[in-house]
């Protein structure tokens, strides 16, 4: 298993006791601007998301979804020079571009596996077009809790629509600038840095096959990433960071 987050395994429980709701907003907005807050509803959604984490619920399964957008054909001005003992891998600075393409992703939080489409638009038809495919892939008798962000696509009526006649769904969406507590974000990062950026496409659809037999080869033998932290000592780390900018003076 990949480690995700140092810390003790404990459920969610409480540590220490309730942390303060009142205390973490007066440390982050100690002028008493709420809007100052990035989310209003911060401590409900981080509770929200991590007892999904460590206590998922029976007969269920916990997905965590994102797309990630734009991602670019760069073909290297010359060749990649490969990893020799006692010298690192090196390549050109410079590249030129050929394109993009968005990839649609869904980790499952307990197996590490990941359903996964390549798209060539990125709209919330697509999005809804991903939900069919996971709603496809995962069995009939399962619940699905999907940890998602707020960006529009993921609003829309059509979604909304599609959300009433799929009852076994439930959206869980992340506090405002808080995508650390999706963990596809931990996958697309290994994507990105193993495989991608060590990688020079000619064309589009190279990157798309490229990509496709990484997504392959990481589901042959999938590393679920262990979600570590109790929201409580999230929200008491948090609380405590907050007192420290605050005493600063800046």
């Amino acid at each position: 298993m990949v480690d995700a987050f140092a810390g003790g395994r404990d459920r969610d429980v409480a540590v220490g006791g309730q942390p303060d709701l009142a205390r973490v907003r007066a440390q982050a907005a100690p002028d008493g601007d709420v809007q100052a807050l990035p989310d209003p509803q911060f401590i409900d959604k981080v509770r929200d998301i991590v007892g999904l984490y460590l206590n998922p619920p029976e007969a269920a399964v916990v997905l965590c979804v994102d797309e990630k957008s734009q991602i670019q054909a760069l073909n290297r001005s010359a060749p990649i020079l490969p990893l020799l003992p006692g010298v690192p891998q090196r390549q050109s600075h410079d590249y030129v571009r050929n394109g993009t393409t968005n990839l649609y992703a869904a980790l499952d939080v307990a197996s590490g596996q990941v359903i996964s489409e390549m798209t060539p638009r990125h709209r919330a038809e697509e999005f809804r077009r991903f939900l069919n495919l996971i709603d496809a892939s995962v069995p009939a008798g399962l619940e699905v809790h999907v940890v998602l962000d707020n960006s529009s696509t993921h609003k829309t009526p059509s979604i909304q629509r599609w959300l009433v006649r799929h009852p076994r769904f439930s959206f869980h969406f992340t506090p405002t600038y808080s995508s650390w507590l999706n963990l596809v974000e931990r996958w697309f990062a290994e994507l990105t840095t193993k495989w991608i950026k060590r990688g020079s496409h000619r064309s589009v659809r190279e990157l798309v096959a490229s990509i496709r037999s990484w997504i392959t080869n990481w589901n042959d033998d999938p590393k679920p990433f262990v979600w570590h932290k109790t929201a409580d000592e999230i929200l008491d780390s948090l609380a405590a960071y907050c007192q420290r900018i605050n005493d600063s003076g800046h």
